[in-house]
């Protein structure tokens, strides 16, 4: 019986193997895009609109030495005052609800407490401005701390579909007029994401009314809706193509 053996070169093995290395980063290129030729940027698109929900912030301040009865006081006003409102609401035209209602002690200078402050508000919102800055104007006993335009929901839901088309729209000829700029012929969209606003506006208007002028105070309170603006911004990438 006889023993037949083979032998190869060792240069040969290493020349196969350094072979199949050089092979490998084609296959994987050939199986994942080529990413150097990805782009990435944002664009934006805004559209200014009335604002047309305002809202009407009203607070009642009490103080004393024992706090059920500030309680007591201040529950008294909110009530009285809620009760008022709510003869003049109606869905959509004004919503009328409680707001912030705290209880607090106050300090001496022994730091020992000597007595309590409450407070609690009321708040009328709605589309009909007048008939919300009317009745802030009826309540009596509560002075008003704000008032404050801003853009409803339905305002916002009418109009999104607009200001989000001119975003897309221009992130579209964006893409096309930066290929053409890095010399290739079109693009393909990879992934992209759309978000929507709504920005900035002049803030509310806070003011105090005095204790001695709240009983006669019955006229509407003045307000001015001023503009808001929506906003829509698409970023994405686009892979450019010759």
């Amino acid at each position: 019986m006889s023993l037949y053996l083979r032998l190869v070169p060792v240069r040969m093995v290493l020349a196969v193997t350094l072979a199949l290395a050089a092979c490998a980063p084609a296959a994987l290129a050939a199986e994942s895009p080529a990413r150097e030729n990805l782009l990435s940027f944002t664009t934006s698109a805004t559209l200014e609109v009335t604002k047309d929900l305002l809202g009407i912030t009203l607070q009642v301040v009490k103080e004393g030495t024992d706090a059920a009865a500030v309680q007591a006081q201040l529950k008294q006003v909110l009530d009285a005052a809620l009760a008022e409102a709510k003869k003049a609401s109606q869905a959509g035209a004004m919503e009328v609800r409680t707001g912030n209602f705290s209880l607090q002690p106050r300090y001496g200078k022994e730091g020992r407490i000597n007595g309590w402050q409450g407070q609690a508000e009321l708040v009328l919102e709605g589309k009909d401005s007048a008939r919300v800055a009317q009745t802030a104007g009826r309540l009596t006993g509560m002075n008003v701390t704000s008032v404050g335009y801003s853009i409803s929901r339905e305002l916002a839901d009418k109009h999104d579909a607009e200001v989000t088309a001119q975003a897309i729209q221009k992130y579209r000829a964006g893409a096309s007029e930066l290929a053409k700029q890095f010399g290739y012929s079109s693009y393909v969209l990879r992934e992209v994401s759309v978000q929507r606003a709504e920005q900035g506006g002049p803030r509310p208007v806070m003011y105090r009314r005095s204790e001695a002028s709240v009983a006669s105070m019955d006229a509407p309170v003045p307000t001015e809706p001023g503009k808001g603006v929506l906003s829509a911004t698409v970023s994405g990438t686009v892979a450019l193509v010759k």
